[in-house]
């Protein structure tokens, strides 16, 4: 009995040996994928100081960063959406005019990785003016955009090359809320998808509302969905809106009230119920302060949204079933931090600062949720939007 206690006593520690060789030998593969080299692109409104998208490279191990300089040129790219498998790029142009219409467009782009450089395939006319917000199916065959200036929305087919197809569906708002000074009419600020990406949800600014539609997949048309749409507070002006990883609850910031509101998603009735809001700016901030970005860390237990004119990001944690609790605001770092963006690590934030012509890194704890300025900023023509994407090829 003896010499079997001590032959499994070795076997055993023969084993917890073997298994913390292997452990060693793939924790740094895993770190290694983890803090991938990424490529950051940035979208700008465009004129002296800025010609479209820009490009960097970034070591999220170091924190190194390389400029690749212009990526592309294109007119107003606000808003930018990658494509799964990082091999196309789409850039809203949010202008009033397009060939001779009231109209702004989307561009399709061919992306090099190895390089930065964006290729450009096709530009397509979103039926609305003033674009402000695209996203994309997981998929990658459709792109949503909202269009700010005339208050409607938008689906473009993507075909196998990239490129995209004429509308296959588009919808235009109507109506108008409290606020006639900025709601006299609507404004589509977002388009996002639910979990199963059978609802698109469209956060409109002007109406107080964000418009339910059901998204037929197979053809890539919008009907209304029941309900039609979800209110927020009047005069809030939902602008954009983000799920929680766990699809049980979401979230939207409304740009004139600085705020964000969190909902319970019921799946089974396509309704969203409306559970906290809280404010995004000091109890005593008493100047002009709009918010911009909202966006959940990878993690799903920190929220994180931007302010402009208090030019703060305010931090919240969320609670396992949902609830938010304010953990700090920190200065933007610069004048009108319009966008930001967490990179796939989770230990990175980079903020597009628009009137100081500025990005600034963050370092941030995943841990916490705090962030910390990492002292490094980026001279940019009106920064509004930032985008990473993996330059190994993983997914980004």
């Amino acid at each position: 009995m003896r010499f079997d206690a001590r032959v499994k006593t070795s076997a055993f520690l023969l084993a917890l040996a073997a298994g913390v060789f292997t452990l060693m030998k793939t924790q740094p593969a895993v770190a290694a994928t983890a803090a991938a080299p990424c490529l950051v692109f940035v979208g700008t409104y465009t004129g002296a100081k800025s010609q479209g998208i820009y490009a960097y490279r970034f070591d999220p191990a170091s924190g190194d960063i390389m400029s690749l300089g212009l990526a592309a040129a294109t007119e107003n790219p606000s808003f930018l959406a990658v494509a799964r498998d990082g091999r196309f790029l789409y850039a809203v142009n949010e202008i009033s005019r397009f060939q001779g219409k009231d109209a702004g467009a989307v561009t399709a782009f061919a992306l090099d990785r190895a390089t930065g450089r964006l290729s450009q395939l096709n530009q397509v006319s979103t039926i609305g003016s003033g674009p402000c917000f695209l996203t994309l199916n997981r998929a990658g065959t459709f792109v949503f955009a909202a269009n700010y200036g005339s208050g409607s929305v938008v689906v473009l087919p993507v075909r196998a090359d990239g490129s995209l197809g004429e509308p296959t569906a588009f919808d235009q708002h109507h109506g108008g809320s409290v606020n006639r000074q900025r709601q006299a009419g609507p404004h589509a600020h977002g388009a996002t998808l639910s979990p199963d990406e059978r609802l698109l949800f469209v956060p409109d600014l002007g109406l107080d509302e964000l418009v339910t539609y059901r998204f037929h997949a197979a053809d890539g048309t919008l009907s209304p969905a029941e309900p039609p749409f979800a209110p927020v507070a009047a005069g809030a002006g939902p602008r954009h809106f983000i799920f929680r990883r766990n699809g049980k609850q979401a979230y939207v910031i409304c740009e004139m009230a600085s705020t964000v509101t969190e909902f319970a998603f019921d799946k089974k009735h396509s309704r969203l119920v409306e559970k906290q809001t809280v404010s995004t700016l000091p109890d005593d901030f008493t100047g002009k302060s709009t918010a911009a970005e909202v966006a959940l860390h990878p993690n799903s237990r920190f929220l994180y949204a931007s302010n402009r004119g208090d030019d703060s990001l305010a931090v919240f944690a969320v609670g396992r079933r949902g609830g938010l609790r304010l953990i700090e605001r920190v200065p933007a770092g610069g004048r009108t931090p319009r966008h930001f963006a967490i990179d796939p690590t989770g230990r990175w934030l980079w903020v597009a600062n628009q009137d100081s012509d500025n990005i600034v890194l963050f370092r941030l704890d995943p841990r916490t949720g705090r962030l910390q300025p990492d002292g490094r900023k980026l001279d940019l023509g009106a920064p509004v939007c930032v985008r990473f994407v993996r330059a190994d090829r993983a997914k980004s």
